[in-house]
């Protein structure tokens, strides 16, 4: 007799509490290997394809495309080869005939003591490992006889309907509950099906769900309210004359709201459009709030001559094409962003205030040993920051590549959790979108942005002459807590010198 095994949605990683479902990989009734993918997911930070620990048949999913589900809330039902007895039904399980309820005897001691404990697939997800599945028992309400198969969604559903029909309103979803019973917690996971009961007064903890282990599904609220519905336009039947007239007399005033109302065919205003925070929008839009909240940050900004570091670029990249079979010289051509990048890792060694964190807790400030440099990157997914890990180790070129590689998987939706987080400073590179300047938002937990303009030609005096020569505009955006102004400011203007004289940096390098 095959046993049902329930695989919940597993703990993601670095404090995510949820997912939305992409696409499913499976379908019902479709055969699937342990740690074979049964359904894609997005969550605040990447997409992940979820791997399911048992081998079976998939009897049940739980959830549309597009829905979001919560960590520990069930995914798929799978039926795994297990113990049996003479007549079909697991070993230990016996069918009361008062009642038709479960009874566990001796003999299912017995067989949950000698059953084999399966081995965990060893496959690892963020956060989650595959080991040995808990077996679970199958809770029959009473009443009702102990399912020899598992009973998929829309058979469990129209069971429920089935048992609704047979009363008026109050036995349309309600079951027999004690008053002992009134504070255990409601079998709901969905909040649109919260939301629905809600709006329409419905009572869930009253309502018997006819999903797995007596799940309150979207059904089965619909269909109360069908039900209920449908009783009370019983109750409202008129005996007598069905359209009682009115005297002219006696006819009631125009309401306010229909007195107003436009005229017929007029066209309706149009209504706003809700967009749902969710999904990375969603984790951005706390952060930055938490961001604004928690930080009393400061900005202060500088132009600068950026001529002489795109001459450097160019030099750069000449010099790669004039040797690309050198495994020295040769490579990617050297971006701006690494430039820029290699600058904020040397201005960091002078001044490591910036490259910290506030511990409000512990009323600390946490100065980090190590620079692990994000970078903004937009996507049609949204603004994510990607995290160079161990950038004040890289020169250029690792710098450039790494840069290409993050924003590659960044665009494609493949960026893992691990890349997404652990940030200390963040280089806020705006100037792509074609603007000069900028007041960033801190990245929070940490304590500064360097935000970068768009580098284009402009008047600026050089040597005592007015020249055209290649300007771009510096910010700086830094928590207050970490250090004073003189410490921002020193930051900055090093870096504007780099940026104007890039052999400043070899006194460093």
């Amino acid at each position: 007799m095959a046993q049902v095994l329930e695989f919940k949605l597993p703990d993601l990683g670095e404090g995510l509490t949820g997912a939305e479902i992409v696409r499913w990989l499976v379908e019902v009734g479709e055969v699937v290997a342990v740690d074979q993918p049964v359904v894609e997911v997005e969550t605040a930070k990447a997409m992940v394809d979820v791997p399911c620990p048992y081998g079976g048949v998939v009897t049940a999913r739980f959830g549309e495309e597009g829905a979001e589900v919560p960590v520990g809330a069930p995914l798929i039902t799978v039926a795994v080869d297990g113990p049996a007895d003479d007549d079909g039904r697991p070993a230990g399980e016996q069918r009361s005939a008062a009642d038709g309820s479960r009874a566990d005897g001796p003999r299912a001691e017995d067989s949950r003591a000698q059953a084999p404990r399966s081995e965990g697939s060893g496959n690892v997800l963020v956060g989650y490992g595959t080991s040995e599945a808990p077996a679970r028992r199958r809770r029959v309400r009473p009443g009702q006889s102990a399912p020899s198969a598992p009973a998929t969604p829309a058979a469990s559903t129209a069971n429920g309907r089935a048992a609704t029909a047979a009363g008026g309103r109050a036995s349309a979803s309600l079951r027999a509950r004690t008053a002992g019973a009134v504070d255990e917690p409601v079998p709901v996971i969905s909040p649109l099906v919260r939301r629905l009961a809600r709006q329409n007064g419905l009572d869930l903890r009253e309502m018997a769900g006819s999903g797995p282990e007596g799940l309150i599904l979207r059904a089965d609220v619909e269909y109360a309210l069908r039900a209920a519905g449908t009783q009370t336009g019983r109750d409202r039947t008129p005996t007598t004359e069905p359209h009682p007239r009115v005297p002219p007399a006696q006819a009631p005033a125009q309401a306010p709201s229909q007195a107003h109302a436009p005229a017929t065919g007029a066209p309706a205003a149009p209504e706003a459009t809700r967009i749902p925070l969710k999904g990375i929008r969603g984790v951005m839009a706390d952060k930055l709030s938490r961001s604004r909240t928690e930080i009393p940050d400061a900005t202060c900004w500088v132009d600068a001559d950026a001529t002489e570091l795109m001459r450097a670029r160019d030099a750069m990249r000449r010099f790669a094409e004039e040797r690309p079979q050198n495994p020295v010289t040769g490579g990617p051509k050297i971006s701006v962003l690494a430039l820029l990048a290699r600058i904020c890792t040397a201005a960091l060694a002078r001044f490591p205030e910036l490259n910290s964190s506030v511990d409000m807790a512990a009323r600390e400030v946490v100065r980090h040993p190590a620079v692990h440099l994000g970078f903004a990157a937009q996507t049609e997914r949204g603004l994510v920051v990607p995290v160079v890990r161990d950038a004040h180790t890289r020169n250029a070129e690792s710098l450039t590549a790494e840069f290409a590689r993050l924003t590659e998987a960044a665009r494609t939706g493949t960026l893992t959790p691990a890349e997404l987080t652990g940030g200390t400073f963040t280089l806020n590179n705006y100037g792509v979108f074609g603007v000069d300047g900028s007041t960033p938002i801190i990245n929070h937990p940490e304590a500064a942005m360097l935000g970068v303009g768009r580098i284009v030609p402009k008047p600026w005096v050089h040597e005592g002459e007015l020249a055209v020569r290649q300007v771009v505009q510096l910010s700086l955006t830094f928590d207050h807590r970490v250090c004073d102004g003189g410490t921002a400011g020193g930051f900055l203007r090093y870096v504007a010198d780099c940026v104007e004289q890039p052999a400043v940096l070899l006194r460093t390098l």
